[in-house]
C-alpha cells in the first residue's frame, strides 16, 4: 500500500516551525549567561522568531482545516493513533500558546515588539500589571518545557516507527523516507 503523504505545504510548515522553534529554544538557553546587550539582542530575535512562529502556526491551522491529514495507517494500534491525535492538538496548543504568553510577557513594559528591525508589532494591552506579567512569565516557561517533553515523545515515535516497525509513517512528512 502506497503511503499518503502530507501536501508540500504542510511539510514546509512543518519542519520551518520546527527549525525556528529549536532556534528560539537555542536562543534563550545562550542568552541566559550573555552579558545584558548581547542577551537583549539574542532575545529580540527570539521575539521576532515567537511571533513569525505565531503567525505561521495560524496559517498552518488555516491550510489544515482546508487540506485534511492523509490517514493514518490502518497497522496502527488503537493507542498509537489516539496518541498521535493527543500530540499533535497539543502541539498546535503549544505553538500558539508559547508565543503567546512570551508577546504577553514582553508586552508588560507597554513598548511594540520588533519584528527583525523591519516593523514594530504593538504590544498586547497589559502594560504595568505585574501580577499578570508573572503569569505570562511562569505560563511561558511551563508550556515550553512542556513542548520539550512533547517533543521527545513525537521524535521517539517517528524513530520507533521508522527503525522498528519500518513503515512508512515518517514518509507521511518526510517524503524521501518513502518505500518503493
Amino acid at each position: 500500500m502506497e503511503t499518503q503523504q502530507y501536501s508540500r505545504v504542510a511539510v514546509v510548515l512543518h519542519w520551518l516551525i520546527a527549525l525556528l522553534i529549536a532556534l528560539n529554544f537555542i536562543a534563550a538557553w545562550v542568552a541566559e549567561d550573555m552579558p545584558k546587550a548581547e542577551k537583549m539582542q539574542i532575545m529580540a530575535n527570539h521575539k521576532a522568531f515567537g511571533l513569525t512562529i505565531l503567525a505561521l502556526t495560524v496559517i498552518r491551522i488555516l491550510w489544515r482545516l482546508v487540506h485534511k491529514a492523509p490517514p493514518l495507517s490502518a497497522a496502527l494500534a488503537s493507542w498509537e493513533v489516539a496518541l498521535a491525535r493527543v500530540v499533535h492538538v497539543l502541539f498546535y496548543f503549544l505553538m500558539l500558546f508559547i508565543p503567546l504568553t512570551g508577546w504577553g510577557m514582553a508586552s508588560g513594559s507597554g513598548n511594540p515588539v520588533s519584528w527583525f528591525g523591519l516593523f514594530d508589532v504593538p504590544a498586547l494591552p497589559v502594560a504595568g500589571n505585574k501580577a499578570l506579567g508573572g503569569i505570562f512569565h511562569e505560563s511561558h516557561e511551563v508550556l515550553a518545557t512542556i513542548m520539550l517533553g512533547l517533543f521527545a515523545l513525537h521524535v521517539a515515535g517517528a524513530l520507533k516507527h521508522q527503525l522498528l516497525d519500518r513503515d512508512d509513517t515518517m514518509a507521511r512528512m518526510v517524503p524521501f523516507l518513502r518505500r518503493r
